[in-house]
This record gives C-alpha cells, sequence and structure tokens, in this order.
C-alpha cells in the first residue's frame, strides 16, 4: 500500500491524522461506470489517552467527493471540538460522506478501547442486541467482462452460494446465461449501476428469474427509478444510488423491496444503524454493501450485517494487499471480526505504522 499524510491535527485531549492510501487490487475491477486497478481509500487515527481508533472510507466520485473535500470537512469539525464528546456531537453535524464515515469509525474504535471493552457494548438500543459478530454468507463479485470470462471467472468461485454480477447495459441476458451455467446452483445479484432503462428491466426479469437472479440493484438511473412504483418485478429490487440515509426512506417503498446500506454513502456506523431501524419499521429488507476496500473498511459494516438480508463484503478478496487481521471468505462465508482489526479492546500494532504518535 502507498500512504501519504494529508492532515494532522492535535489539541490536549486527543491527536487526529488523515492519510491517503492507495490500495493494489488483485486485477482489474469494472462496472458500468469504469474499471480501476487500485482503491484510493482514507484512513484516519484517532488518539487519546495511549489509545488509538482508526478507520477507512472511500471519497466516492459518483457523489462529487475528494481527499481535499473529506480533508476540508475533517478539519471544520476538529477545530470546533476540544474534547470527544465535542467531536461526536459535530460529526454528527457534517453532510453524509466518506469524511464523515471514517471520523465516526475511528471514533467508535477508540471508545471501545478508552472502555476496555468491545463496540457491541457500546451500541444504542437495537432488537436483536448483538452479543456477538458471526459469520455471514458474503456475495463475491464478478466485474464486467466477456461473456466467456465472465463465466471462467464464475467457475473459478466453485458453486459459490452468492454471485453478484456487475453489468452495464450490454449482453446482459448472454452474459448471465453464460454466468449461469458455469455456476448452476449459485443465487445472484445483479448490480448495474444505473446502467438500464425501463424497457430493459422489464424485458429482462421474466429470464433472469430463471437463472436464479434474486436481486437486482439500482437498475434505473436515481433521476428515472420513479418508474419502478409502477412496476410489480418478480425479482426484488433494491436501492443504492437512490438511498443514502435514514432521511426519505419513506419515498422508496414503493419502488424497492430492499435498500443497500453503505457506510460511506451513510455516512459511518451511527447513521447505518438509524437506517437500519427505520427501514425495519418500514418493512424494507436490508442489504449491506462497500466501495473497494481493505478488511478495514468492511470491519464496522459486519455489524451492521448482523441485521441484514444481504450482505456484500466481499473488498478482502478483492485486493491484492490487505490490512494485518484480516477477513477471509472460506466456502462463501465471511469469517468473524477480529476485534484486533478494529472496534475492540486491543491495541492494532499495524497502526504504528502511520507514525500517529507524535
Amino acid at each position: 500500500m502507498i500512504t501519504s499524510e494529508l492532515y494532522h491535527y492535535k489539541n490536549d485531549v486527543y491527536t487526529l491524522t488523515v492519510y491517503a492510501q492507495k490500495v493494489p487490487l488483485k486485477t482489474a475491477f469494472r462496472i458500468s461506470r469504469g474499471a480501476k486497478i487500485a482503491a484510493d481509500v482514507l484512513v484516519i487515527t484517532l488518539s487519546s489517552e495511549q489509545h488509538t481508533g482508526w478507520a477507512e472510507a472511500v471519497p466516492y466520485k459518483r457523489y462529487g467527493e475528494s481527499y481535499q473535500q473529506a480533508v476540508e470537512q475533517i478539519h471544520d469539525v476538529v477545530v470546533r471540538s476540544s474534547c470527544l464528546s465535542d467531536l461526536r456531537n459535530a460529526i454528527n453535524r457534517i453532510d453524509s460522506g466518506a469524511a464523515k464515515n471514517a471520523l465516526d469509525c475511528a471514533l467508535w474504535d477508540l471508545q471501545a478501547k478508552l472502555s476496555n471493552s468491545t463496540v457491541l457494548n457500546l451500541l444504542p438500543p437495537l432488537q436483536p442486541q448483538l452479543t456477538q459478530i458471526t459469520s455471514v454468507i458474503t456475495a463475491q463479485t464478478l466485474s464486467i467482462n466477456s461473456p466467456d470470462e465472465m463465466a471462467k471467472a464464475a467457475l473459478n468461485l466453485m458453486d459459490a452460494p452468492l454471485i453478484k454480477v456487475k453489468l452495464d447495459g450490454d449482453a446482459v441476458l448472454q452474459r448471465m446465461r453464460a454466468i449461469h451455467a458455469a455456476s448452476p446452483h449459485s443465487q445472484f445479484i445483479i448490480d448495474a449501476n444505473e446502467a438500464w432503462s425501463f424497457e430493459q428491466l422489464k424485458s429482462y426479469v421474466k429470464e433472469l428469474v430463471k437463472l436464479n437472479v434474486v436481486l437486482i440493484e439500482q437498475p434505473l438511473a436515481e433521476s428515472q427509478d420513479w418508474a419502478l412504483s409502477e412496476f410489480d418485478s418478480p425479482i426484488a429490487l433494491c436501492a443504492d444510488e437512490s438511498c443514502h440515509t435514514a432521511e426519505g426512506l419513506e419515498c422508496l417503498v414503493d419502488r424497492y423491496r430492499v435498500i443497500n446500506i453503505k457506510l460511506d454513502k451513510a455516512g459511518g456506523l451511527s447513521e447505518a444503524l438509524n437506517m437500519v431501524k427505520k427501514a425495519r419499521s418500514l418493512g424494507l429488507d436490508i442489504m449491506v454493501g462497500c466501495m473497494v476496500g481493505s478488511s478495514l473498511a468492511m470491519a464496522p459494516a459486519m455489524i451492521v450485517a448482523q441485521y441484514a438480508t444481504y450482505v456484500d463484503l466481499d473488498g478482502p478478496v478483492l485486493v491484492a494487499q490487505d490490512r494485518s487481521y484480516k477477513f477471509d471468505i472460506i466456502a462463501g462465508y465471511l469469517t468473524a471480526l477480529d476485534w484486533s482489526l478494529w472496534g475492540g479492546p486491543h491495541e492494532n500494532p499495524e497502526i504504528g505504522l502511520f507514525d500517529v504518535r507524535r
């Protein structure tokens, strides 16, 4: 990983440092909006009383985010905060996005260490109240390629129980037929990333049901998804780009059956848990997803995964270089969270690589 420091702040109570990291991927990752060979992530370390919390987030161009914007948001928060309670209040007031996610989750991690406990003992009431973080089935992602290449990639997953297929608007059925033939016992999530028209969606769904597709993420552009209120889809539809925070979830009820909670969109674990509570009250199912990043980004999302019908946290298998305490995927299951990575009382020695205690 290539690391560079972007920002450093210190007062009498805490020290905060922001880093840019480039995390190389095993292979090029392609979606309908383009391809990448590395994940450009933001890492925050937050230290107080000889303890350090940390977190990772991804400023996302689709939402107009950048490293510079994130640093400006973080600066505005910390200069108004003389203590950790001030910092928490300031975080709650800023806009959702990657900067808020990193601040929120780094503070959760630090507070767990300061209390010599785990994040589970700090969570707000939400039924069922969690006592442990268990392994879950996660989707494993196929990026866009030719039908033959995508079929080969699916075959390498050896009938994974759940496969997520990135698609654009071209050769949709040809690709899915090839993938299904290669992995006939798998269930599939299709992520169109806003690339389809309403007419395409209507023309695809009947055959996609026969190909074990159980969920379609954001088939239409966010500005066009009003059309879904008139459509009785035989496959559950999931809001992704149309869903950010708990605010406005009511508007999605007649369009989608599932919402995709991503901490980078929501602005951290705190708002993600608010979304879980509200979605359940509205009868919406929950998917927890991620941007492409390391196991550190997946760690707080694994708490949300305990409440989710669909989990898509396969970032650890996409990166070529991961954190020291990392997630694995075994027979389709994402292993349980190691508290030494994030959210527990143990200091992670890897944080020392960032030289945060100045």
